[in-house]
């Protein structure tokens, strides 16, 4: 019997909706008073595939210092100029709906959309993303990265649950 995999988004972002500084900073970020490493630990143990934006990639091994974090699952970045692999991720340059359609097919955990704001939109157009999990830092950062772009049709959410992470908000919303 095949098991049901959800495409899921789990971000932060600001009150005034921004998921980075224009120059890509999160310290905002980690100035914020938590709880343990705020539900991460628990919903990671739910997902065995991660889709990232190339950008996203290379922010990571630039800001991680070519470590990468994700070693223990199957990543896929969309690159529009590259169609390869590493031993940690495969780029991938192909339609976002069929490619996502077909993983989604394959039995498995969950799978992550990590970022970033360009192929989220992709994802959230063809109606992609099953489940949207945002933690909300309690700062206005007034410019930045936007969380969702202005977008041309509309995507009814129902709230699947909420909780406080001390000074976070989490909201948990799954596609009507």
């Amino acid at each position: 019997m095949s098991n049901k995999r959800k495409l899921v988004l789990y971000i932060a972002t600001s009150l005034d909706g921004y998921i980075a500084t224009e120059n890509d900073s999160l310290e905002w970020l980690f100035k914020t008073e938590g709880e343990g490493d705020n539900g991460y630990s628990e919903f990671y143990s739910t997902v065995d595939t991660i889709l990232i934006g190339r950008r996203t990639y290379d922010w990571i091994i630039e800001k991680e210092k070519g470590k990468f974090q994700y070693k223990n699952k199957k990543c896929y970045v969309f690159s529009k100029s590259e169609n390869d692999m590493n031993e940690n991720v495969e780029f991938i340059n192909q339609d976002v709906v069929e490619f996502t359609n077909k993983i989604k097919s394959l039995d498995g955990g969950n799978i992550w959309l990590v970022g970033g704001g360009d192929l989220l939109h992709s994802f959230i157009k063809e109606k992609l993303v099953d489940e949207f999990i945002i933690t909300i830092a309690p700062i206005l950062i007034g410019i930045g990265i936007p969380l969702f772009n202005k977008n041309d049709f509309e995507l009814e959410l129902k709230l699947k649950g909420m909780r406080r992470l001390n000074q976070f908000v989490e909201l948990h919303y799954e596609l009507k």
